[in-house]
C-alpha cells in the first residue's frame, strides 16, 4: 500500500510536528501503563485501579488522532471500482465531489464534538439540529468525574476555574473528552488540505487504490529480492 506525504510548510509543518508527536507518545505510554500493570499484577500482587482506564483513553485519543493522520498520508481504504472505469476528467470531478461530501461531514462532526464536549468543560453548545445557528445555555457538567484517573497536575486550578472551587476527587471528565473537538478539527484540516493539494494535482484521492495489488507486488518483490 502506497501513502503520499503531503508538502510540509508553516504551520501543516507544526501540526504535523504536533501529530505525529502525540500519536508516538500514546503509543509509549499506552505500552509504558499497561506494561506496569502486570508486572504490578503478576509481581507485587497489586494493580493500578487507574491503568485500564488510562489505557482506553489514550487508545481512544490514538484512533481519532489517527483517523486525521490517515487522511494526511493517503491510507483510509474506499472503493474505486467507479473510478477506473472513467475518464480522467470525470474521476477527478467524482473525486472533488467526494471532498466536499467529506468536508460537509466532518464539520457536522466538528458540531457534535463541541456539542458533547463544552458542557463538560463549562462551556455552551451550539444552537442548530445540523450546523451552528449560535450558543445555547447549557447545562454546567464540569463536575462530572473520570472513574478512577487521578489528578496529576493543577488541582487547585482546576477546581477554582470549572468546578466553582469544589474539590475534585478524581480527573474531570472534559480533560480526557476534549480530543473530541480537537480531533475532530485536525480531521477538517487534513480534508480540507487534502482537497487543496488535489485541486493543484499534486495528490490524486481521500484514499488509497489499488492496496490489494500493491500489497501483491510488494511481496513478490521481497521474494525475488530473497
Amino acid at each position: 500500500m502506497h501513502t503520499q506525504q503531503p508538502e510540509r510548510t508553516g504551520i501543516s509543518a507544526l501540526i504535523n510536528a504536533i501529530e505525529e508527536t502525540a500519536i508516538a507518545l500514546l503509543l509509549g505510554l499506552m505500552t509504558l501503563v499497561t506494561f506496569a500493570n502486570v508486572i504490578a499484577r503478576y509481581v507485587f500482587n497489586s494493580s493500578l485501579i487507574w491503568g485500564l482506564e488510562v489505557t482506553l483513553v489514550l487508545f481512544a485519543w490514538l484512533v481519532i488522532l489517527g483517523i486525521s493522520y490517515a487522511f494526511k498520508i493517503t491510507a483510509h481504504l474506499g472503493v474505486d471500482a467507479i473510478l477506473n472505469i472513467v475518464s480522467p476528467s470525470v474521476r477527478r470531478v467524482l473525486t472533488l465531489i467526494s471532498v466536499g461530501v467529506t468536508v460537509v461531514f466532518a464539520l457536522l462532526l466538528m458540531k457534535g464534538a463541541w456539542d458533547y464536549w463544552a458542557p463538560f468543560a463549562g462551556l455552551d453548545a451550539t444552537t442548530g439540529r445540523w450546523f451552528p445557528t449560535g450558543f445555547a445555555d447549557s447545562r454546567d457538567q464540569a463536575w462530572y468525574e473520570t472513574e478512577q484517573i487521578p489528578i496529576p497536575f493543577a488541582k487547585d486550578w482546576l477546581e477554582a476555574t470549572f468546578n466553582f472551587g469544589e474539590e475534585y476527587e478524581k480527573l474531570p471528565r472534559f480533560i480526557p473528552y476534549v480530543i473530541l473537538p480537537f480531533g475532530c478539527a485536525l480531521i477538517l484540516f487534513r480534508v480540507v488540505q487534502a482537497g487543496v493539494l488535489i485541486v493543484m494535482g499534486k495528490r490524486d484521492g481521500l484514499i488509497v487504490s489499488h492496496e490489494a495489488e500493491d500489497a501483491v507486488e510488494d511481496v513478490a518483490a521481497m521474494n525475488k529480492e530473497g
